[in-house]
């Protein structure tokens, strides 16, 4: 399991790469920074996991994120413009900002694929629940045509990479 630096700096590298070699039309300057700061008030108020221990945590997330936000705000208030990056990635405010949390849902499951599924074992999530849970998530169209051959692939192999119930 990764933490939340080395997760941030995988989505970065892994946007900058999807942009560069598509050639997609985004700012990559703005990418990046969405990259780095989505997760910040995570640091703050803890991960929020969907599926497995601490999953009860989702009742509280939006007081304990906005809890974050302003202890954020409060300890750097010379650093207006990641409040302002923030604040606007969790709005889904331009394409730059759906593009990250799109990439951001595909990266979590793609990384449990490339790990054999182990996390979808401990917890035991199936394909199918992996799916309800991300895929109205994947709101930028090039990611989603990404998690699409994602997910046909662990369809492929949903027998090794999914427990069954």
């Amino acid at each position: 399991m990764e933490n939340d630096a080395e997760h941030s700096y995988q989505l970065a590298l892994v946007a900058w790469y999807i942009i560069s070699a598509k050639k997609l039309d985004l700012d990559i300057d703005l990418v990046i920074k969405y990259a780095i700061a989505h997760d910040l008030v995570e640091v703050y108020a803890g991960d929020t996991p969907n599926f497995g221990h601490g999953v009860e945590m989702k009742e509280d997330k939006a007081v304990r994120e906005h809890e974050a936000m302003q202890k954020i705000a409060s300890e750097f208030p010379e650093f207006e413009d990641l409040i302002v990056h923030i604040e606007k990635y969790e709005k889904r405010a331009d394409k730059e900002s759906q593009f990250i949390y799109s990439l951001d849902k595909f990266l979590s499951s793609t990384n449990i694929y490339i790990d054999k599924g182990r996390s979808w074992f401990k917890n035991n999530v199936t394909l199918q629940e992996m799916i309800d849970n991300k895929r109205h998530r994947v709101i930028d169209e090039n990611i989603l045509k990404l998690w699409d051959n994602m997910v046909d692939l662990a369809r492929k192999e949903e027998s090794t990479l999914f427990p069954k119930k």
